[in-house]
């Protein structure tokens, strides 16, 4: 299943890469290969100062060894081998009415002494986070998430959007990174799934990601806008930056395990704005995206 998953995401990051150079038509994604000496390594890819993308980053990665402290005592064991690999994803554009995106997919293994895998789960999901809103782009997000989830069960889409909603939380301010979209962990075999249809199933929404986003690009990237759109937009950024590097599990979990940190870190923005107590004029659209962040909706 590592193999099979491992592969899986080198062509998916092949084919996203390729697909965002194309719509970028200026950058192109520079790739760094690195390796970790505790045991396996990964393959960033980040592209900068394009004409649709200020920054972003495709990377994947697969690492193995002892597992260390901090899980160790997160799975209430002694000691212990894992696996872990996965694609992350995080792109954010100059066009304030573009919104970043953020995504990811992953598989973990943990071992016995002789080697037997004692469990095993995926992980993963994607979700949207703008600095104006459209209501249509948000919808089409949310239904192309939905339309990969209702193709495995129904209550799939319902389930991880609220999981979704709940995780990416920023409780220090009370409000939401963005708009949501789907996340789940630990899906793991059951007397319902085995394992090769959890595979089929966070393949099937690795694959939809482009569907989600691509269209809304687009739609957006050539809109002009003002230094003031600009000005919310890295004001906004900051509340991003503030999430990752407060909450975010799989950024805490790379700092924690001796994970590569430019790599890790690939996912913050590259300009961005604290302005003290910033309030948006009221009812403008600025102020609208606040409210909406206040209380998670429902888009499909």
């Amino acid at each position: 299943m590592k193999e099979q998953f491992y592969k899986y995401i080198e062509n998916l990051q092949d084919t996203i890469t390729s697909k965002l150079e194309e719509v970028d038509g200026l950058a192109k994604f520079e790739e760094d290969l690195w390796r970790r000496k505790e045991g396996g390594g990964g393959r960033t890819r980040v592209i900068e100062n394009g004409n649709v993308f200020e920054k972003g980053g495709v990377n994947i990665s697969a690492v193995h060894g002892e597992l260390p402290e901090v899980l160790r005592k997160q799975f209430k064991v002694k000691e212990g081998n894992f696996f872990a690999c996965g694609l992350s994803l995080v792109l954010h554009p100059i066009n304030p009415f573009v919104p970043t995106v953020h995504a990811n997919w992953r598989y973990f293994e943990m071992y016995d002494d002789t080697g037997n895998i004692v469990t095993q789960w995926f992980g993963g999901g994607q979700d949207l986070t703008p600095y104006y809103l459209f209501d249509e782009d948000a919808t089409h997000f949310h239904s192309v998430c939905k339309s990969a989830c209702d193709k495995h069960n129904p209550e799939f889409y319902p389930k991880f959007k609220k999981v979704c909603d709940e995780y990416f939380w920023n409780t220090h301010r009370e409000e939401a990174r963005g708009i949501g979209g789907l996340f789940f962990d630990y899906l793991k075999e059951t007397d319902e799934y085995t394992i090769k249809e959890r595979f089929n199933f966070v393949t099937e929404i690795g694959s939809s990601f482009l569907e989600s986003y691509i269209p809304i690009v687009n739609k957006r990237k050539n809109s002009s806008f003002l230094k003031e759109h600009k000005d919310w937009q890295e004001i906004r950024r900051g509340r991003y930056v503030e999430f990752n590097l407060v909450h975010d599990r799989g950024t805490l979990f790379g700092l924690k395990t001796n994970g590569r940190i430019e790599s890790i870190l690939m996912s913050l923005p590259p300009i961005v704005q604290w302005k003290y107590n910033h309030q948006p004029k009221e009812n403008s659209e600025e102020d609208r995206l606040l409210k909406i962040l206040a209380s998670p909706k429902d888009w499909v």
